[in-house]
């Protein structure tokens, strides 16, 4: 700037130079999108040169989830350490749990309805026998019924560095907790303890920020591998099933997390603008712990406490699986009516309440969802698991939808138990939703 405009400038306070905008293919879920349809279009022309794709998507995923329980882990630990009533921690967690198991319970009981009423199976007649199920005994294997003794045991670690070693997000939140208690009980003595969580923090977060940069190559890699691999005729045959639980899951996140976030003082169809990069990058990679760090990012920078957002979110990626809920008992149900399995409403109550403990744990990862369903069916010996080889091959097109769902009910939910706290007003939650927040934050994390 030369002398002139510089003495022009300091003379005039209010002449303001223009900002010259960024163009918009530099956005991060622009360039996502673009990778996206690339991708598709890439899987469609040569299916085998996009399955070798594969890898470019698991290491973008493993990047991410690399780095999921030290987020975790801080983000908790500073939260609760810097929070003066220790009678909210329990309050939060109370009322998170409660909100996640009506409205799981909800997605449980709309996916049996919406089964009963369209009957996507019908007239499939699918003969068990004549059914390839070897690759499903494998998910067979992995799966067993799990006692509600077995479920809280699971949460306990053999050791602290095992959390760790094997990134269980409840194991890890158990030692987050411990440790955020003990600090906070000796403040004092643990401050420099504190200072450096903290600063670690604010590292962890900037790495968030480095490898968000690739989340492009990372999404064209998955969705390339995911249309080459299966391609888009395999479809076909079971598109009205697919066709119905998007559309299912479509009007469960608009019209029943909708009515809960318009009860809660906030838009849900703003919040879904406001976390797009998030709803991209979970489509692309069927998994949405890929998200977990910056919706944690984003919901911290619209008000909800950091303390309040490390409890919900990790809690609730095992807790409040509402997508995984809608699939379970409506591919249940698919499978029984492909093959012609009568199933009394007994047995349905039955597919139900096992369903409420199966589905826990079973957000995030890849693959998950289908194991705890082939678990579920084992329970009910009329349902032939065999059956589940029809469905195999669209998994990961269910598992899109699945994982989205999931990662917009932890979003909704952490936003709902914030106003039930009275941490944010419906007006300024309204206002901040209307400023989309940058993924790479431009101001530190936390301040």
């Amino acid at each position: 700037m030369s002398p002139e405009v510089s003495s022009v400038v300091a003379s005039s306070p209010d002449l303001q130079i223009p900002v010259r905008k960024k163009p918009f293919y530099t956005a991060l879920w622009v360039q996502v999108l673009i990778a996206m349809a690339g991708a598709v279009v890439f899987g469609y022309l040569s299916p085998a040169h996009a399955v070798q794709m594969k890898p470019l998507g698991d290491a973008f995923i493993r990047l991410i989830t690399m780095i999921i329980s030290i987020v975790i882990f801080c983000t908790v630990v500073t939260g609760i350490a810097g929070m003066e009533d220790m009678r909210k921690v329990g309050r939060v967690g109370g009322k998170a749990i409660l909100y996640f198991e009506i409205v799981s319970t909800l997605a449980l009981l709309i996916g049996l309805l919406v089964g009963n009423v369209v009957k996507t199976g019908s007239g499939f007649n699918a003969n068990p026998a004549t059914l390839d199920a070897h690759e499903v005994a494998a998910y067979a294997g992995r799966a067993r019924t799990q006692t509600l003794t077995d479920f809280f045991l699971h949460i306990i670690p053999t050791t602290v560095a095992d959390a760790f070693a094997k990134g269980d997000i409840l194991e890890v939140l158990l030692v987050a907790l411990l440790f955020g208690f003990a600090i906070a009980a000796a403040r004092n003595r643990c401050k420099p303890l504190l200072n450096v969580i903290e600063a670690t923090t604010q590292a962890i977060f900037g790495v968030v920020n480095i490898i968000m940069q690739a989340a492009p190559i990372g999404a064209f890699g998955a969705m390339a591998f995911t249309v080459g691999k299966y391609g888009i005729a395999s479809l076909g045959p079971l598109a009205k099933l697919i066709v119905l639980f998007y559309l299912t899951s479509l009007l469960f996140v608009l019209l029943v997390m909708g009515g809960i976030a318009r009860f809660a003082g906030f838009d849900i169809l703003r919040f879904l603008i406001h976390i797009k990069e998030e709803v991209l990058l979970v489509l692309a990679t069927s998994s949405s712990e890929t998200a977990l760090p910056t919706l944690m990012e984003k919901l911290e920078k619209l008000g909800c406490s950091k303390s309040l957002v490390g409890l919900v979110v990790p809690t609730g990626y095992t807790f409040n699986t509402d997508g995984t809920s809608l699939y379970m008992t409506l591919a249940a149900l698919f499978v029984a009516q492909a093959t012609n399995t009568h199933l009394t409403l007994q047995h349905q109550l039955v597919i139900f309440a096992v369903a409420i403990l199966t589905s826990k744990g079973a957000s995030g990862v890849q693959g998950a969802a289908f194991v705890a369903l082939v678990g579920t069916l084992m329970v009910v010996p009329s349902i032939p698991v065999a059956g589940m080889a029809l469905i195999l091959g669209i998994d990961r097109f269910m598992s899109m939808a699945r994982a989205l769902v999931n990662m917009v009910g932890n979003g909704v939910a952490t936003l709902v138990v914030a106003r039930w706290e009275h941490e944010l007003d419906a007006s300024t939650l309204q206002q901040r939703l209307f400023v989309n927040a940058p993924l790479s934050g431009e101001t530190p994390h936390g301040a």
